[in-house]
């Protein structure tokens, strides 16, 4: 059957279009390919570049990583889209709209999200620090886009919400290089207050992990109810503190009993001023307890 000229100018047209299909999804593949590997190495490339940058936090490396890698790549589906002739701001507009819908529906997550970029870049602790967010303390292990990750110091494992650290008053132990130590200790009203001062200042001064800058000090804290309180302050390397003052507690307390001093425990003093039972005043006597 022959064909005729106007079905043979279709079937050309329709070669053509097929022809050209063909070549947009090829160069759309090819593409979608190449970009999908430059996106990869452009990530490779900047946890490269951050890791030989010093000052850069190595909380911050994979973020940043992450977000080069997924423009790229938003890039490559819109240029992608566009080699088949579609109409890229149509879509852009789309995905507004449905951003915009999906943030009201996950606001408790969006506020995690924010909450963790304004933790990673004002950065009040990060990854290593030992912390206390009002309460909730723990060492820092891994500080996410949704979740900040904490071991506490029994070895328990937190996983803690951005958005709660970010609303909360967070002590950050490990920042500083230096710390005060405070240590109470109660003597007997009837020991000497100098000599005692005299001889824990001299505990203190013994000690090289007591910093000299700035000096220790002993201070009579309180006269309380069965002891005068004195106060042993001084200054620490962060790393020695805990070291230190368990260390001091004991070495006070064998210090004092050498000494003579009296570390006295808690007294009540109960004064009798009748007898419930007959009514009858009493007889003034007084009880310790």
């Amino acid at each position: 059957m022959d064909l005729s000229s106007t079905q043979l100018e279709q079937l050309s047209r329709l070669g053509d279009l097929l022809l050209s299909y063909a070549v947009d999804l090829l160069a759309g593949i090819v593409l979608l390919g190449l970009g999908w590997f430059f996106a990869g190495w452009a990530r490779r490339a900047v946890l490269r570049l951050l890791e030989r940058t010093p000052r850069m936090d190595r909380t911050l490396r994979p973020v940043i990583a992450s977000v080069v890698r997924y423009a790229i790549l938003v890039l490559v589906v819109v240029a992608v889209l566009a080699q088949f002739g579609v109409q890229t701001t149509s879509i852009i507009a789309i995905l507004g709209a449905a951003g915009i819908a999906v943030g009201l529906a996950l606001q408790g997550t969006l506020q995690n999200i924010a909450a963790g970029m304004m933790l990673l870049f004002l950065r009040p602790f990060q990854v290593g620090d030992y912390i206390d967010a009002e309460g909730l303390a723990g060492t820092v292990d891994e500080i996410g886009l949704f979740v900040t990750q904490l071991t506490t110091f029994d070895g328990l494992y937190h996983s803690v919400p951005n958005a709660r650290l970010w609303n909360a008053a967070i002590v950050n132990y490990s920042r500083l290089p230096t710390r005060r130590l405070d240590l109470k200790v109660g003597i007997s009203y009837d020991d000497d207050i100098a000599k005692a001062q005299k001889i824990l200042l001299g505990l203190l001064q013994a000690d090289q992990r007591v910093i000299d800058s700035p000096p220790p000090q002993v201070l009579v804290l309180a006269l309380a109810d069965s002891a005068v309180e004195l106060n042993l302050r001084g200054w620490c390397n962060r790393d020695d503190y805990w070291d230190l003052l368990f260390d001091l507690t004991k070495t006070v307390k064998l210090t004092l009993d050498e000494a003579g001093f009296t570390i006295p425990f808690p007294q009540r003093e109960v004064r009798v001023v009748g007898d419930p039972a007959t009514g009858l005043p009493g007889d003034g006597k007084t009880v310790n307890d």
